[in-house]
């Protein structure tokens, strides 16, 4: 039974200590992160001015964590590690739609809206009219389904990120679909937008040479009695960041065909079903 410490098993020998009246769960969990984490210390071969680099990064990313910005999500997002467990946790079948990541702007309890009412209340950018179907697998209609929707301002900002600068509910509503299952909404074309990169994330990414932009993209979260919750984004069709979304959250089923139109209401119309998963 290995008792010391010794570079070459020292995976083996940490996790030797879990005892037996561990739960199964975080016993299994801190057991495969402890063999990650010392095989990629040696492989990289560590320095200990690096672990210093590594703990004070960490420590900087606690220290601007607050009810408004959350750091260690957004070093999770930029790691693709967000997706990842997004992509684990909804495995969905062919003919669904696919969940992208949630994202920190939601705010619960948007104001419910009548079908074709108007979000953008700032009077800012490109109107855009956003309308389609939310279905089952089979091409049935929902009744009843709620799609929440939310998104950036013209100049790539959220209302909550500029409380008395943007109306408040600015780009948010909530709409039920009646029996045909469809929706429609007026919101405007959006934009693309740098996360926060002003903190030790933001610095982390500009080492690695890497850009903080999100492709323009409009949030839907969908719900519905009987049906798996649906979080996920449509995605503007030639935004520059598309193939480089910061956050990896681009599926190729969720780029939805904005096209501008001549002599209409809106600029721009995007149409887009959502297809659910019983529950």
């Amino acid at each position: 039974m290995m008792s010391y410490f010794s570079e070459e098993n020292s995976a083996e020998i940490v996790n030797g200590r879990i005892g037996s009246a561990a739960l199964p769960r975080p016993a299994e969990v801190m057991s495969a992160l402890v063999r990650h984490l010392h095989a990629f210390a040696s492989e990289v071969h560590l320095t200990q001015k690096e672990w210093e680099l590594g703990v004070e990064f960490l420590t900087r990313a606690g220290h601007l964590c607050s009810d408004e910005r959350q750091e260690f999500i957004l070093l999770s997002d930029t790691l693709g590690f967000s997706m990842l467990v997004d992509a684990i946790n909804n495995r969905r079948p062919p003919g669904a739609t696919e969940n992208t990541v949630f994202g920190p702007f939601h705010v619960a309890n948007a104001p419910l809206r009548t079908m074709g009412d108007t979000i953008s209340l700032d009077g800012k950018g490109e109107s855009c009219l956003f309308e389609g179907m939310v279905l089952d697998l089979e091409g049935n209609p929902i009744m009843g389904a709620c799609l929440d929707v939310w998104s950036d301002n013209a100049d790539g900002f959220y209302d909550v990120q500029q409380p008395g600068i943007q109306p408040k509910w600015n780009n948010r509503g909530r709409f039920i679909t009646q029996a045909d299952g469809c929706y429609s909404f007026v919101g405007i074309r959006p934009v693309s937008y740098p996360i926060p990169d002003d903190g030790p994330v933001g610095q982390l990414l500009a080492l690695l040479g890497r850009h903080p932009y999100r492709p323009a993209h409009m949030h839907f979260l969908v719900t519905a009695d009987g049906f798996q919750k649906l979080v996920t984004h449509i995605f503007v069709g030639d935004d520059p960041y598309l193939t480089s979304d910061t956050v990896f959250g681009v599926k190729q089923s969720l780029i939805a065909p904005f096209s501008r139109v001549e002599n209409g209401q809106t600029a721009w119309r995007a149409p887009f079903d959502f297809v659910l998963v019983a529950a």
